[in-house]
Formats: structure tokens, C-alpha cells, sequence
């Protein structure tokens, strides 16, 4: 009796927990943190208002790039990447970005759509190996809807061994999604039954199964696929899910405990968090600003190679519309008045990351930080920022 009462009870706790810190992970940026940022500012103040940023929220090292109405793109680098080594942040500087793989990942996966190895309407009934347990409402999940966050299925699974490792977390930093990372995954499909509102809803566990699918349906890795579909292509030759494999890895940025965890002092060093399974795909990337902002310039303008063009044309179609956002493909985009900003965030063990663009007036940004801070609000204040702005001269 006394069981069925107490496991409710940590799984309430645990939800709540959860949400109050956004499971490591989330669609939008937090806008609740003041914003130290005028218009017209930017580049004049730039190590003003990057270094108060620092400061206020005991930050080592922050990576910046611009790009302003389809200019070159500007690199600002801030701090050092820890506190015992000193490597100086350059351009060129690894970090951690977390959630930013889901991107890429789905970006993949619409190449894969528009070759016709995959289909939006595929469903787990299909894409999943047959002696796969599946409720009647996980049949019904479609790969649309994963890459959407649509399915319904939750954040991640809900349970007692979760509660566990996520308290552990609270205490040492490590990495609490083995869960998801390993083959057990699967289980939560068996008793899943869909939201009876569907809504959009930010789930890890979603682009779990989607590393899964490609592994066991396509009998490739994520790796494999981005590197021959879209980092090479793009010239990317320092992003990899594979981030030991990267010749700047030895001098990358650590990660350092910020608002998470929340039993370890701020600016102290957490420990590293490697996945080697399903959530490579929706965690494991990293990469630096360098490639980034030129990851983001291939989604402000065509460039020669026709299969990327029109993967990176489909990420700026919502789905589903909430307020002023609209969920699409991985990404999300954000609307003030007139200007639609288009970003992604990534929030991983010691480290934050921002990436967007703003398509109509021609502006990109990259902001990766070696500290877990909700505060992102950098990002999307510079894009609006550099929106009010005539161009820099180059």
C-alpha cells in the first residue's frame, strides 16, 4: 500500500522537477532573464554586453558568430575553456550542442524523404522491427511527426529509475539518459497512449527512436549519413557526432555546472556526457562557430549543391502554430511584428548553445557558451538587434 502511494508521489516530484528546468532540453529560448541589449549596440558594445553576460552568470568562454544582411560572417570569442588548461576561445573552439544534433539529424532525414528512402507518412508500425511491442496509438506515430514533435510522446520516460538517475545528476553532473540511449527504449511503446489534445511537445525520446530507425531500417549511422550528406558538403570538417574522432578535440571547451545541476557550485567543471547509441543522434554533436555560422549561411542563401537547397528550404514550414511560434522540422520559429527568427537550442551536461536566422533581412547568429545557463536570450535579442541595423563594411 505504502509503495503505491510513495512511487506516485517521486514520479509527481520528478515531473516537476523536470519541468521546472527543462529537462536539459527545449524547443525556446527563455525570454524571462533581462536582456542587457539596446538596438543599434551590438557591434559598437559588444564586449560590454558579452562580458556583463559573463559575469552575471560566471560563464569561462563564449564563442559569437554573425552574420549581418549576407555579409562575410564577424567571429567575437570570449574567455578561456576552463579554468586549469586556459586554451584561449578562438572560432575554432569545440563545444558541446546537445539538442542542436536533433537539427541536423532531421535535416538527414528529409534528404532521405526527398530520395525516396523514407516517407513522411512511414509509420512505427513500419519503421520498427516486427516483434517490436507496440500500442495501437504507437502504430499510428509517424516519422513526420517525430521529427516534428508531434507524436505525443513525452520528453523522456517517466519512471522511478529515471527519478533516480536525474537526483544522482543533481549531485555529480552525469549523464542521466542511458535509458534512452540504450535499446530499452523500445519498452516505453508497448503501454503508450497519445496526449487526447495532441500539441507539440519537445521529446527526446522521439529522436531516440529516430536514431534507432536509421540504424536498424537504413543500417546506417547518423555519423555516416551527416558526413557524406551534409558536413562534407558543406565543408564542415570540424563538426562530427563522433567528437573524439575530431582533430581539436584535446582543446575543446569543458562544461561547467550554471543554473544545472542544481547541487553543484556555479562555474565548477561537470563531467563530459557521451552517448554511443540511439541519442547520438538527438545529443552527441559536437562542433564551433566556425562551421556553424557557415551551416547557418547554407539557410540563408542557395548554394550549388540541389539536395541541401531543398532540405534546408523545408525547415522554415510550421506545423503547428502556438502563439507566436510555429513548431517545424526540428527547428521553430518565432514571430515579433514583421521579422521571423528561426533558431534551435541545445543544452547539454556544462554547456548552452543558440543558433538562428533571420531569412529576410539576411542575418544568422551562432552562440555557444561552455556553461549550462537557460539564459539564451543573447541570440535571439542580437537577431532582432541586427534586423534594426544598416550593413557593417567589410
Amino acid at each position: 500500500m505504502m509503495r503505491r502511494i510513495i512511487l506516485p508521489l517521486l514520479l509527481l516530484c520528478f515531473s516537476l522537477l523536470l519541468s521546472a528546468c527543462g529537462t536539459l532540453s527545449q524547443t525556446s529560448a527563455p525570454v524571462g532573464d533581462k536582456v542587457y541589449l539596446s538596438h543599434a549596440t551590438f557591434h559598437e558594445n559588444v564586449d560590454d554586453i558579452v562580458q556583463h553576460y559573463m559575469h552575471e552568470k560566471q560563464v569561462t568562454g563564449i564563442s559569437i558568430a554573425i552574420i549581418h544582411q549576407r555579409h562575410q560572417p564577424k567571429f567575437y570569442s570570449f574567455g578561456v575553456t576552463d579554468a586549469v588548461h586556459r586554451y584561449p576561445i578562438t572560432p575554432d573552439t569545440l563545444f558541446a550542442l546537445g539538442s542542436l544534433s536533433k537539427g541536423m539529424t532531421a535535416e538527414v532525414i528529409i534528404e532521405l524523404v526527398d530520395r525516396g528512402e523514407l516517407h513522411w507518412d512511414d509509420t512505427l508500425a513500419t519503421l520498427l522491427p516486427a516483434n517490436v511491442p507496440l500500442s495501437e496509438d504507437a502504430k499510428r506515430i509517424t516519422l513526420l511527426q517525430l521529427v516534428t514533435h508531434t507524436s505525443g510522446l513525452p520528453r523522456q520516460d517517466m519512471d522511478l529509475p529515471m527519478f533516480i538517475k536525474f537526483m544522482a545528476y543533481l549531485r555529480s553532473g552525469e549523464n542521466f539518459y542511458g535509458n534512452l540511449d540504450s535499446d530499452a527504449v523500445l519498452g516505453y511503446l508497448a503501454d503508450f497512449t497519445a496526449p487526447a489534445t495532441p500539441a507539440a511537445q519537445y521529446s527526446n525520446l522521439g529522436y531516440a527512436l529516430l536514431g534507432y530507425i536509421l540504424k536498424h531500417r537504413l543500417h546506417q549511422d547518423i555519423e555516416t549519413l551527416a558526413q557524406r550528406n551534409l558536413f562534407q558538403p558543406l565543408g564542415m570538417t570540424s563538426s562530427s557526432f563522433k567528437p573524439q574522432t575530431l582533430p581539436g578535440y584535446p582543446w575543446r571547451a569543458l562544461g561547467h555546472a550554471g543554473d544545472q545541476p542544481k547541487l553543484i557550485p556555479r562555474g565548477d567543471l561537470t563531467p563530459d556526457w557521451a552517448f554511443s547509441n540511439n541519442m547520438v543522434a538527438a545529443a552527441s554533436l559536437y562542433s564551433n562557430a566556425r562551421d556553424l555560422i557557415r551551416y547557418l549561411d547554407a539557410h540563408l542563401q542557395a548554394g550549388t549543391h540541389a539536395s541541401l537547397n531543398k532540405a534546408f528550404a523545408q525547415v522554415n514550414r510550421g506545423y503547428e502554430q502556438h502563439g507566436n511560434q510555429s513548431q517545424n522540422i526540428a527547428w521553430v520559429t518565432d514571430t515579433y511584428g514583421e521579422q521571423k527568427i528561426t533558431y534551435q537550442v541545445g543544452y547539454i551536461g556544462g554547456y548552452a548553445s543558440f543558433i538562428g536566422f533571420d531569412k529576410q533581412n539576411g542575418n544568422a547568429i551562432v552562440v555557444l557558451q561552455n556553461a549550462f545557463n537557460w539564459s539564451n536570450y543573447l541570440g535571439i535579442a542580437l537577431l532582432m538587434d541586427l534586423a534594426q541595423k544598416k550593413p557593417v563594411q567589410e
